[in-house]
């Protein structure tokens, strides 16, 4: 698998690849491939133009169409932008046939660029290929075992948008070893400074496979860090917005992640594979009710409780025990005519309505039309002929409404709750056969609040809340949802993630190690019960192509005591010195680490300081002392600030291509349990993307020994 990547500093940049002097662009392969980025790069500007000069007023007079016109116009415009610094294609692929063309013996195929979005000429034909189109797949999926009719496979190097280097891989050639290319390797470790990037020029076959997976079905990945499982949700959401868009734009797609850092890190990922309408968004996003602000906490025993699925059974009763079975007759009077509807008839409506196990809401809108239904029959047995305006005229009697409101009274969620987290009585009756006694004290509050917006509400009874507000009326679903650090959710999160894609699929993303809060998910065969997915397909990535070998072996060493039976990864990536464990005196630890973090300066990319949330002001005094300014989590990296202080408790999902980790034994004792805080090492462990230096001065845990 050759490679050819003249230096572009040199006077030789643009000389033969191989070596020879300079010939004419007809005969370099790297030139005639600049060339085809040129040309391509005009095309997309002509493309881009074309979008600009459009005139809605040819199109529509009303003013409605235009304003909606006018935002799809723009959202084109954004998304055929041609970034100055990523590359416009970045395979090519040359196919012995042409795709799914009949074509006479001897006959050739067809050359197809790679790129982030098609780019076609002024005749209509394509210059490049979408990534996301079915004749670029076996660019992900090809190899010399199973060439699908690829003759070769080409990788372009560039620095910045420049091309600046190619790399094939002859298929069809036994005689040519299979190998890991340069720069597909290079492309993997390159240095990270800004937000999250796409992987979409390095996707590995498995991961392709759960890219492409269908609409139809919910998928969830179990991935171990540096597996690439949040870029693999992320790309899959940008493939079936590709395969099905006019059903995901009546639908909507939403990506929900662990905190706002962990949103910003990777809101320019879907952007750069020119889709602009997936919406991001928190748990505590999705929940958030007007009037109901959360600004109080639980105790870890507390909010365990909360967010256990027997409270989904505690509301269900709550809310139902709201209906009374009247004990008096309905007479409803209507001109000079009486009708009289008895007790038992108006029994038989509401046990009827809720037998048919309906949303609250909805079997209170409908009463009033079956008690009006009712008088209609009586009505017609008097020789009467009414129509539907006279049923909705009955079911808008003030005697029919007085009945429903007495029956069937509306319920206010946040009251709901309220009442049921103040008022230990009405807990214990609704929580009877679900809940211990403990288990009831520990949820209840103090101090009673008076009103909801009063109440010092904490992220677990929002999420109660929203339960409530569902059993009352249907929370819409949309079309694809993507569900990131999945582990950290309670079965009541998963069910209020659950029921934004009820009619929709899911993709699930997590590592089951890497849980740490007191409620993580202990298998994903129950997360997936809560989610609502049952069926969903689990899919495992073990291959690591983030974190070096070095260091996930290191991490890998708490594996045994955080998750037992959980395949450790198996990085191919093996950096000699990426990993340095020293032990210093306490009381020169933190001198240390600030001196470690001028030496990661050194190197090229972001620099990561992560250490136990206590920690945090020390280090930070520290480093501003020793003139050195930091960023915090969620702020962008640039070329001219590189370092970021990160607490342990935000580092998941974060990377950086070098990270100093401070004390290790002191972000296991910032955590309720031993269990939990070593999880939560194993996350800052494997931040690294080229090198860990870990610094401690008390003892390491036990595990890492």
């Amino acid at each position: 698998m050759p490679a050819h990547a003249p230096d572009p500093a040199s006077p030789h940049a643009d000389a033969h690849p191989l070596g020879l002097p300079r010939d004419t662009p007809a005969d370099n392969p790297l030139d005639r491939e600049r060339a085809h980025l040129a040309s391509s790069r005009s095309a997309l500007r002509a493309m881009r133009e074309e979008v600009e000069s459009l005139d809605i007023r040819d199109v529509t007079a009303n003013w409605v169409n235009a304003l909606i016109l006018t935002a799809q116009i723009e959202d084109r415009i954004k998304a055929l932008a041609d970034l100055a610094d990523t590359p416009l294609f970045f395979g090519r692929l040359d196919y012995l046939h042409a795709p799914g063309a009949e074509l006479a013996e001897g006959a050739g195929g067809e050359r197809f660029y790679i790129g982030r979005r098609h780019v076609h000429d002024a005749e209509g034909d394509p210059m490049v290929i979408d990534w996301r189109a079915p004749v670029s797949q076996p660019f992900y999926r090809a190899s010399k075992k199973d060439p699908q009719d690829i003759a070769l496979r080409r990788r372009f190097g560039y620095t910045g948008g420049d091309l600046t280097a190619y790399e094939d891989e002859h298929l069809s050639d036994p005689t040519e070893s299979a190998a890991v290319g340069k720069l597909l390797q290079q492309e993997i470790e390159r240095p990270r400074v800004g937000p999250m990037r796409d992987i979409v020029a390095t996707i590995q076959p498995e991961q392709d496979e759960i890219v492409r997976s269908g609409l139809s079905g919910s998928v969830c990945v179990q991935g171990g860090p540096g597996t690439g499982k949040t870029a693999v949700g992320l790309h899959r959401v940008a493939y079936l917005l590709y395969a099905h868009r006019e059903r995901l734009a009546r639908t909507g797609t939403l990506v929900i992640g662990p905190n706002r850092s962990f949103l910003h890190y990777i809101e320019q990922v879907l952007p750069a594979l020119g889709e602009l309408e997936v919406k991001q968004a928190t748990v505590d996003d999705l929940v958030a009710r007007p009037g109901v602000e959360v600004r109080g906490t639980d105790s870890a025993e507390a909010a365990v409780v909360k967010g256990d699925a027997r409270m989904a059974d505690v509301l269900r009763r709550a809310v139902r025990a709201h209906v009374t079975l009247p004990e008096e007759a309905l007479m409803v009077v209507r001109g000079s005519r009486r009708w009289r509807v008895p007790s038992y008839e108006l029994q038989e409506i509401v046990e009827e309505l809720r037998a048919r196990d309906i949303r609250y809401g909805a079997a209170r809108d409908a009463l009033p039309q079956r008690i009006a239904h009712a008088v209609l029959v009586r009505m017609e047995q008097a020789g009467e002929a009414p129509d539907d305006r006279v049923q909705d005229a009955v079911a808008r009697n003030a005697a029919v409404k007085a009945a429903v409101k007495e029956i069937w009274p509306a319920v206010d969620p946040a009251k709901l709750v309220l009442r049921l987290l103040s008022d230990p009585e009405y807990l214990a009756e609704h929580a009877e056969g679900l809940l211990s006694e403990e288990e009831r004290k520990r949820i209840l509050w103090a101090k009673p609040y008076r009103s909801v917006r009063s109440a010092k509400w904490s992220a677990a009874d929002a999420v109660l809340i929203d339960e409530a507000a569902d059993l009352v009326e249907r929370t819409p679903s949309l079309g694809h949802v993507v569900l990131d650090e999945a582990q950290d959710l309670s079965p009541m999160q998963y069910r209020a993630v659950g029921r934004r894609c009820t009619t929709g699929s899911a993709t699930v993303l997590g590592d089951l190690a890497q849980g740490t809060t007191p409620w993580a998910t202990r298998s994903w065969d129950e997360a997936l019960a809560h989610l609502g997915k049952p069926g969903a397909v689990l899919e495992e990535l073990t291959a690591g192509f983030r974190v070096p070998r070095e260091v996930i072996a290191y991490a890998s060493r708490l594996l045994p005591s955080i998750s037992p039976g959980l395949a450790p990864v198996s990085s191919v990536r093996e950096t000699p010195g990426s990993l340095a464990v020293t032990e210093v005196a306490p009381d020169e630890l933190t001198a240390a680490v600030v001196e470690a973090c001028r030496a990661s300066l050194a190197h090229e990319g972001s620099i990561g300081l992560i250490a136990a949330d206590a920690r945090i002001p020390v280090l930070a005094e520290a480093l501003a002392g020793a003139g050195m300014p930091y960023l915090s989590p969620g702020e962008e990296t640039t070329a001219e600030s590189r370092l970021t202080l990160v607490p342990a408790s935000l580092a998941k999902g974060l990377e950086y291509d070098y990270v100093v980790l401070d004390e290790p034994q002191a972000v296991v004792d910032g955590e309720a349990d031993e269990r939990t805080g070593l999880r939560r090492l194993y996350v800052c462990l494997t931040r690294a993307v080229s090198g860990l230096t870990a610094l401690h001065g008390a003892p390491l845990p036990a595990a890492l020994r």
